[in-house]
């Protein structure tokens, strides 16, 4: 009948223990003891408890010792008192130490069945409770990534399952799509949310800077040193740090940082003594790290240090259900931070921006509304509004659908080669999109050699297809 809940028991008297073992199995708990107050240290060391119902006087560590340490080690554990030699002090001691009650000896059953009923009554409330402002505050866990497509309630349905876990995350996809925004929701959602998120830019630091960046350095340590720096990781210290573009950072770097993942230490610029901190680590990247290895570029064993749980972030043609809600969440932006009184997009700006292959993704579509609202004459952004290239042929080259169909041969002719490059564009991204950009995965997709397909984004890129950048 295990499951009601898990109770230690801690008295030196063998039949009161065993008593009350016994009573409390009957009732559906799970139930440990310990036969004195060491022995309950040990178990609160490696095991968590719902209850503690513990004797004051014991040989050795006495009862207060152990409400102190239970409460020190596991806060939402309750713990009942019980005593022969009841007095006014030791009570008001042991409710100071935060015990729920405290009963004199001899007690009946039917008492002590309903004090301890009362102790998983207030912890279910206080999960209960926890949980509430869990929940309220989710409501403002992703307050800047906007979106319901199905893409998007995947990756959502990630960070709920990681937020309080302790394991590193690697973010993966394209530039302009908010896996910044993925880390902070992450750190947000999880128990560290009180402490600090530091973001470091791996790609923005210079590379002779990076280690003191991270680490700290001591005053003299290197020219320019002119005072001792405490480092990103130590200003993080029980928070997130989020390591963005870590596929920049230098290889004699990235021994440091495996050093510091595997040990938790980290040595300033400049110090011989080992310092720790107790830091959750997040990373993002656009570049394809297995292709870095493969070039000898990142380390395998740091990358798999890095990628334990990884999150694609979808560029904005796999989610494009999304981008009318988006457009509307950055017209309303712009239109107060500008002071515009613009109400809307007309239906046919929609339909262009609609049509639109985003290569800068989310952020791209951002930078379009926002200078749509800055050029609008009137309450409603119109085509005008929009870059020359949203009005081109080449809006809805996303890859999903040709221009051409054989069963529409063209009665005019047509230009055979740019059928087919379009046709291999298509497939090509299509592939890329299939592998959230892995290109050496795309490669065998389309079974062709990792060479062949390296030719092919370089040949497309040159002639202006920024989807296809690294």
């Amino acid at each position: 009948m295990a499951g009601k809940g898990r109770i230690l028991v801690v008295d030196d008297e063998k039949n009161l223990r065993e008593f009350l073992e016994i009573m409390l199995q009957k009732y559906g708990y799970e139930v440990a003891s310990a036969s004195d107050g060491g022995a309950a240290l040990e178990k609160l060391e490696t095991s968590h408890f719902d209850l503690v119902i513990c004797d004051v006087r014991m040989p050795g560590v006495d009862g207060i010792q152990v409400l102190r340490k239970a409460k020190e080690s596991w806060p939402d554990t309750e713990v009942i008192m019980i005593s022969a030699y009841a007095s006014t002090e030791t009570a008001v001691e042991a409710m100071r130490q935060g015990a729920l009650d405290y009963i004199t000896k001899p007690f009946n059953v039917d008492e002590i069945r309903v004090v301890i009923e009362r102790a998983f009554e207030r912890t279910s409330l206080e999960r209960q409770n926890r949980l509430l402002k869990k929940q309220l505050k989710g409501a403002e866990a992703f307050p800047s990534i906007i979106g319901d497509s199905p893409a998007m309630m995947k990756v959502f349905a990630l960070v709920e399952r990681i937020a309080d876990t302790p394991t590193n995350v690697l973010i993966t996809g394209e530039s302009g799509t908010g896996k910044e925004l993925v880390a902070k929701a992450i750190h947000n959602r999880s128990e560290r949310s009180e402490a600090p998120f530091v973001a470091i830019h791996c790609g923005a630091i210079p590379e002779n800077l990076i280690e003191s960046e991270l680490f700290g350095h001591l005053k003299g340590s290197f020219t320019g040193a002119i005072q001792n720096k405490v480092g990103l990781l130590k200003m993080a210290d029980g928070g997130t740090v989020f390591l963005d573009e870590v596929g920049e950072i230098p290889l004699q770097m990235q021994v440091k940082l495996l050093r510091f993942l595997q040990e938790r230490t980290f040595r300033r610029v400049g110090c011989t003594e080992d310092l720790s901190v107790n830091v959750r680590i997040l990373c993002a990247t656009n570049k394809d790290l297995e292709e870095e290895i493969e070039a000898g570029r990142f380390r395998e064993d740091l990358y798999y240090r890095l990628n334990v749980i990884r999150i694609a972030m979808p560029s904005l043609r796999e989610r494009t259900g999304d981008i009318p809600v988006l457009a509307e969440h950055f017209v309303k932006k712009y239109a107060r931070e500008l002071n515009r009184k613009i109400t809307r997009l007309s239906d046919e700006a929609m339909e262009r921006l609609m049509g639109y292959a985003y290569p800068g993704n989310v952020r791209e579509l951002e930078n379009i509304l926002e200078r749509a609202v800055a050029l609008a004459a009137g309450p409603v952004i119109l085509p005008e509004n929009l870059p020359t290239d949203i009005m081109s042929r080449r809006a809805r080259d996303s890859g999903m659908e040709t221009r051409f169909s054989p069963s529409r041969f063209p009665e005019e002719g047509l230009h055979l080669e740019t059928i087919v490059e379009d046709l291999e564009k298509q497939l090509i991204q299509q592939a890329l999109e299939r592998t959230h950009g892995v290109k050496k995965r795309a490669a065998e997709l389309l079974n062709v050699s990792f060479r062949s397909f390296r030719y092919r984004l370089e040949k497309y890129a040159m002639n202006g297809r920024e989807e296809f950048r690294e």
